[in-house]
């Protein structure tokens, strides 16, 4: 038997996906949404941001954390979904789609491992 842990997109739904699968690619691929991800899921941008309602991961990756500080993205909550792995249970809203943002397409190609190789801290 397998863990499948419970993602929750407010206004989207209730999604089970596979334990380890990067956030950013669960958005797109089991949830259906118009996630964004310029950069490709790299850290690079904040194009993939989204605002934690429940189960906020207490680790981050230093690419995720240096990204954030240098693009000065402050509120609570708000993570990049490129840089976390579906392992537990989680509600997101979202608030950077692809609707309404002027971009042609979601972004590049996603790895299906997070990219830069993590080096996991805390905020």
């Amino acid at each position: 038997m397998y863990f499948m842990p419970k993602l929750t997109v407010q206004g989207v739904g209730e999604f089970d996906v596979r334990a380890g699968k990067r956030l950013v690619k669960a958005l797109i691929e089991d949830a259906g949404t118009d996630q964004l991800h310029a950069c490709g899921g790299q850290a690079r941008c904040t194009t993939c941001r989204v605002k934690f309602v429940e189960g906020e991961p207490k680790n981050i990756t230093e690419a995720e954390k240096e990204t954030l500080k240098v693009r000065e993205v402050k509120e609570s909550g708000v993570r990049l979904s490129c840089q976390i792995a579906c392992d537990h249970d989680m509600t997101v809203e979202l608030i950077s789609r692809l609707e309404g943002s002027g971009r042609k397409d979601q972004g590049s190609p996603v790895a299906d491992e997070i990219e830069p190789a993590p080096e996991w801290t805390t905020r």
